[in-house]
């Protein structure tokens, strides 16, 4: 075979493996973690109170890497619950979104690596965003995924927020 017959060959091959690689569908369990993230989302950005905290198992840890301490995630949910309000009474907004650096697990467990990013606007119209590296250990009990352990590592940039794309 000549050599431009073979460079058209890998062309071809690389270019067919590419189109089905990107139609693969997700995995079941990254689809079902996605619709997770994606309600735990829709919860901050309504201040869905509740069902934010039924997205944490009742046993599940917090830890700050930055502060060096670990708690109940319960307590974390009490000092949290404020803003829930706030935000479900208009008087201040929140969101947060999720990109992920790495996704273990199986059927029924679940180790979730990347940033979040967390924005909140006071009712001054004052802008605060916190770009977050973050681990999260998942469980999945009666067809529910929950959060086990919660790791707030460190402050990440919105560089490294670019970095992982969408």
């Amino acid at each position: 075979m000549n050599r431009s017959l073979f460079i058209l060959f890998l062309a071809i091959l690389c270019s067919r493996s590419s189109l089905s690689f990107a139609a693969e569908p997700k995995e079941p369990r990254i689809a079902e973690l996605d619709a997770f993230w994606k309600e735990v989302s829709r919860s901050v950005h309504e201040g869905d109170f509740e069902v934010y905290a039924a997205s944490c198992h009742p046993e599940g840890v917090l830890v700050s890497g930055s502060k060096k301490t670990s708690s109940p995630l319960s307590v974390a949910l009490a000092r949290w619950k404020k803003e829930f309000i706030a935000t479900k009474s208009g008087g201040m907004k929140a969101s947060v979104e999720f990109r992920f650096s790495q996704r273990l697990g199986d059927e029924t467990t679940a180790h979730e690596t990347g940033i979040f990013l967390y924005s909140s606007t006071d009712p001054d119209g004052q802008l605060k965003q916190e770009y977050i590296h973050f681990e999260s250990l998942l469980v999945k009990k009666e067809g529910h995924w929950r959060t086990l352990m919660e790791y707030q590592k460190s402050q990440a940039s919105q560089k490294d927020w670019e970095a992982l794309g969408q």
